[in-house]
């Protein structure tokens, strides 16, 4: 074998290295979206968004709710029958306001029990969907976040306080078309929320968290807490599966040059304890 040969098994074996362990982390993660379904008898979603930039020619891209993401979650709500419980997982920075509610409504109409859970974080679009399940299970450190309308680069909220601190007249009619739009926005969003809530929670408890949630009460990159969200009555609890935990290890980010994070993946416990137990790695 001559070296040239070498060097495009060595170049072949390179460019399929990639493609493979994409693959085969693919099947780790139906082998366990399968295990989780026999275990707890339901159907399992995953919508996984990665918030952190993956270059791309150079250029960072972003991933969120989108219209391709209400098809296939609808689809897969289709193909469940009506007396099997439903599992979502979230990890999503938000998204389109028109995917979001499509897959909260699909949800909220499913006549079985649906859980929504939130290893680490599910903002805006992906509280929206959290809202519409029976149960929210997030993690420990795992936040939710309001859903407020934005419009553009501006919060909805903020446009109208314009209009409550200058006279109309002195109000270029640039923004008070915006404060137009975003006071509808801000009523649409309430009303998706105050429907996607109601015969979950007594009504009176159903309007404070719609106004709470939509109209601007925090800034929109606000962490709820799942303390936070128990205050506010919300139905959560803390006891997220270890599993859930295992399929968001299955969606590795895309290598970068240097990890922001690094550490040795292997358990750490105290030396001595349990009768002489011992650092592992």
């Amino acid at each position: 074998m001559s070296p040239l040969d070498l060097f495009w098994i060595f170049f072949m074996a390179s460019a399929l290295q990639p493609l493979l362990r994409q693959r085969m982390v693919e099947a780790a993660r139906k082998r366990l979206i399968a295990r989780i379904e026999k275990e707890r008898g339901s159907r399992v979603i995953l919508m996984v968004h990665r918030q952190e930039t993956m270059s791309v020619l150079g250029f960072p891209v972003f991933r969120y709710i989108d219209i391709h993401d209400s098809e296939e979650v609808i689809r897969a709500i289709q193909m469940t029958d009506s007396d099997v419980p439903i599992d979502i997982v979230l990890h999503t920075p938000g998204g389109l306001v028109l995917a979001s509610y499509q897959i909260a409504r699909a949800i909220a109409r499913h006549p079985a029990k649906t859980t929504v859970f939130v290893p680490h974080y599910a903002m805006s679009g992906g509280t929206l969907i959290a809202l519409a399940a029976d149960e929210i299970v997030m993690g420990e450190h795992a936040v939710l976040g309001p859903v407020d309308p934005q419009l553009g680069q501006q919060p909805a909220a903020s446009i109208l306080k314009v209009l409550e601190q200058k006279p109309a007249e002195k109000v270029d009619d640039q923004t008070l078309i915006l404060a137009d739009v975003a006071q509808k926005a801000i009523r649409q969003v309430r009303d998706s929320v105050r429907g996607l809530l109601e015969g979950k929670y007594p009504q009176d408890k159903v309007e404070e968290l719609a106004e709470i949630l939509s109209a601007g009460t925090w800034t929109h990159d606000h962490p709820i807490t799942s303390d936070e969200a128990r205050a506010l009555g919300l139905n959560v609890t803390t006891e997220m599966p270890k599993p859930m935990y295992e399929l968001m290890g299955l969606f590795p980010q895309p290598v970068r040059r240097v990890p922001s994070v690094e550490y040795l993946p292997v358990p750490r416990h105290r030396e001595g304890r349990d009768g002489g137990d011992k650092a592992q790695g």
